[in-house]
């Protein structure tokens, strides 16, 4: 039996409280320090941040640090870590309230009533719990009032006459955007809603003007800031932090973190691999966002939940997960995927991923805010994929801001959502025959039949504006299909010593160490009307290219023991011409 330290602390994968964090010996990674960051800034604090990046855990910590009725545990909440060793002067000093809209449907029809209902028993727990700090009788005063709106006012209005101070928490402010915005009605229903007098306007409208009264402070977070855009329209309701340098390490961990936490878990228990080792692997899967284009280059961020998956399943099992990418993951994609893809007038959307992976990056500008009816805009689309956390910053080129598909994971989903763009196009995928063709390809080292097989279903798919593309539709196919195949890792166009790889099969030995086969397939296109001997011409160059990319580092570290093959696959408009191996 392996040697674990009985004391040793516990993953935290998929808690969001922090008091049980801290007092049931779990591993935290203190991000207490941005405290004082966030008091400095706007008392309207608004904070966009992908999916499974810690938001939750955020707004708890920064809850228990406020609350007046924590003060009792603020050393053991707070004792070892940054604030607790640095208090400010705000430390305990508010009455919470803290609101979750991912609980209230979606339907704008029920959404009033959602909205009613989960604020009347969050404000009856609030008058409940500070009932020492309140005046008598509030709550059931309160209960007179009609609806969330009036019952909010009440409340700020009562604790301002008793000289208290209220710190506004709202989690996933943006959560029926989902559902809303993914058709033609609902984007109508939503305009009224978030523009003129709807309700939900009307709400916010309320936080702006409580913020007057006794609401000090707010924190809002989202994955979007699209419906703040228009609920806050005609009136400044706070600051976007989304984009400031200062906040780009506030939630994910750095690899400083990650690093630390692998150390603090071989060091009590056994790990069959270097920390090193482990970071190789976990990087191309997890790392790599940047949050603002002032820190490209310096500190790059992992995403929190990928890492503690991944370490979770390490210690388990002693190994590396088979699995890279856990189940939630794929699911949060899938709700983007309705709100970014809602009807044919949106057929731009799939031709700027073509783009982005064919050619590697896109360039636009990351906006801070746009309203839902200019979705359409394509820098808007650029910037919602950015908050999605589907791109990354990655410099600046010819003036424009440069993004990326910033890991392997996103570059997983953003496959797939293309095939899932060629299926709803009624073309049929065979599970079945690609997973077997995946696994000859990889163990057996049958490639022609796999090429064959991508070969006759882009023909079937083209359609005539994919034509028109030409070579960037004929890349982001093959890329999409061979990103599907769980051998291996497809690197498109890395960066090696003498070059660029089209596409670089890296072989995911650390999941399957006894496959046996590699590949490097250099892609060619020539257009319908150019001739036989344009085909022969790129043949030859991709032979050429071939041998110098196989002899790069990049490809001799990667391939280890597998046997590498060099393929040149030549396109005639959508016709493939040429496969052979070199």
């Amino acid at each position: 039996m392996e040697y674990v330290l009985s004391d040793r602390k516990l993953l935290p994968y998929g808690m969001m409280n922090f008091e049980d964090i801290r007092l049931d010996n779990y591993y935290y990674v203190d991000k207490t320090s941005f405290i004082p960051l966030i008091e400095q800034s706007d008392r309207f604090f608004f904070f966009i941040r992908p999916r499974r990046f810690g938001k939750s855990l955020t707004l708890n910590m920064l809850q228990h640090y406020y609350d007046i009725r924590t003060k009792d545990k603020f050393d053991a909440l707070f004792g070892d870590l940054y604030i607790g060793k640095h208090p400010t002067k705000d430390r305990n000093s508010y009455l919470v309230i803290k609101l979750n809209f991912s609980g209230i449907s979606g339907d704008l029809h029920s959404y009033r009533k959602g909205l009613d209902e989960h604020c009347k028993i969050i404000f009856d727990y609030f008058c409940d719990v500070y009932a020492d700090y309140l005046p008598e009788g509030i709550k059931e005063k309160m209960n007179e009032k009609d609806g969330a709106v009036s019952q909010f006012e009440y409340l700020f209005t009562e604790c301002a006459r008793v000289n208290q101070k209220i710190y506004l928490f709202i989690d996933e402010y943006d959560h029926f955007t989902n559902t809303i915005l993914s058709d033609v009605d609902s984007l109508n229903r939503y305009t009224d809603e978030t523009h003129k007098e709807g309700y939900l306007r009307a709400f916010f409208n309320k936080i702006k003007s409580g913020t007057d009264s006794s609401i000090k402070r707010c924190f809002i977070t989202g994955v979007s800031p699209v419906t703040m855009d228009d609920l806050t329209s005609g009136f400044n309701i706070g600051t976007n932090y989304s984009l400031s340098s200062e906040f780009n390490e506030m939630m994910g961990f750095t690899e400083s973190e990650v690093r630390e936490m692998l150390t603090y878990y071989s060091n009590t228990g056994h790990f069959n691999h270097t920390i090193d080792e482990l970071i190789e692997i976990m990087k191309p899967w997890y790392d790599n966002y940047c949050f603002a284009q002032e820190c490209y280059g310096q500190t790059t961020m992992y995403n929190s939940n990928m890492v503690l998956y991944f370490v979770k399943n390490y210690i388990r099992y002693g190994e590396v997960p088979k699995d890279m990418v856990e189940d939630n993951i794929r699911i949060d994609y899938e709700k983007l995927r309705m709100l970014i893809r809602k009807d044919k007038e949106f057929a731009h959307d799939a031709s700027i991923i073509q783009t982005l992976i064919s050619q590697g990056y896109i360039t636009g500008e990351v906006k801070k805010g746009f309203p839902a009816a200019s979705i359409i805009d394509p820098d808007n689309f650029i910037s919602l994929l950015y908050y999605f956390g589907m791109l990354t910053i990655n410099g600046t080129h010819e003036g424009k801001c440069k993004l990326t598909i910033p890991n392997q994971v996103v570059r997983e989903q953003l496959y797939t959502y293309l095939l899932n763009t060629y299926n709803e196009a009624n073309l049929s995928f065979s599970n079945y025959e690609k997973n077997e063709l995946s696994s000859s390809l990889a163990y057996r080292g049958t490639w022609k039949a796999y090429f064959d097989y991508i070969a006759d279903c882009l023909k079937s798919y083209a359609s005539q504006r994919d034509k028109q593309k030409g070579e960037f539709f004929v890349h982001g196919f093959t890329l999409a299909m061979t990103a599907q195949n769980r051998f291996y890792r497809p690197i498109s166009e890395a960066d090696t010593q003498e070059g660029y790889a089209d596409i670089f099969l890296s072989p995911l030995l650390d999941i399957y160490p006894d496959m046996k086969h590699s590949y490097i397939i250099e892609l060619k296109y020539a257009k319908y009307k150019d001739s036989e001997n344009r085909v022969e011409e790129l043949r030859l160059e991709g032979i050429a290219q071939t041998n110098r990319y196989a002899n790069t580092d990049t490809v001799k570290n990667a391939i280890g023991t597998t046997l590498l093959h060099k393929i040149v696959v030549v396109y005639k408009g959508m016709e493939m011409r040429v496969c052979e191996e070199v």
